[in-house]
């Protein structure tokens, strides 16, 4: 089990500017990795109301289990739990929570394991580029029927990360955007999926 505090800078893509970046960062193909988040609620929505969300990230053979609380405005604290391909599928299907250390950060909040459900799956081409005592990340996601790109700046000081940001938005010409997380940019287009 990992327990970490994430402080990340988000800004969305056009398509074009993501390109562009990894033309300039000389990204070769077989340096983009995919990951899929399968994302987890209660039928209330109970995580979301925490501003938190719950997630089993998988990259080819490996599985994690997430819980991400929002901390401040751009810090997270994340507990993870690596888990075996059979105890994510077994999640994935409600039969079992294998994930002891996010149970008990749940258990706190009081959410029932057996209410959890997936509500979707998200998948990202990511790269990752350590950048200035941080880490840069190119993302393009898709789910339900978007596509969409971000950068990340991961950081260990507010201050220093989000100037750090600044300065690299500044330099490449891009535009500032913000950039709701990924499972709350996957609500809103489930909610218009509805509509």
């Amino acid at each position: 089990m990992a327990q970490q505090l994430e402080i990340e800078f988000k800004n969305l893509l056009t398509k074009q500017q993501y390109g562009h970046l990894l033309q300039e960062f000389n990204i070769p193909e077989n340096a983009i990795h995919r990951q899929t988040n399968h994302y987890f609620d209660t039928p209330s929505q109970a995580i979301r109301k925490l501003q938190s969300g719950l997630r089993i990230r998988q990259i080819d053979k490996y599985y994690e289990c997430t819980l991400k609380e929002k901390s401040a405005e751009h810090a997270h604290l994340e507990t993870t739990d690596e888990i075996t391909a059979e105890q994510a599928n077994k999640m994935l299907v409600g039969e079992g929570f294998y994930a002891k250390e996010v149970a008990k950060r749940l258990a706190l909040f009081h959410i029932p394991l057996e209410n959890l459900e997936v509500f979707g799956s998200l998948t990202t081409d990511r790269v990752e580029i350590p950048y200035r005592d941080g880490l840069l990340v190119f993302d393009h996601s898709f789910y339900l029927q978007c596509d969409d790109y971000e950068v990340e700046y991961e950081s260990k000081d507010a201050i220093k990360g989000n100037a750090i940001f600044d300065e690299f938005l500044q330099q490449y010409g891009i535009e500032k955007r913000s950039a709701d997380k990924k499972i709350a940019r996957f609500m809103q287009a489930l909610q218009m999926d509805k509509k």
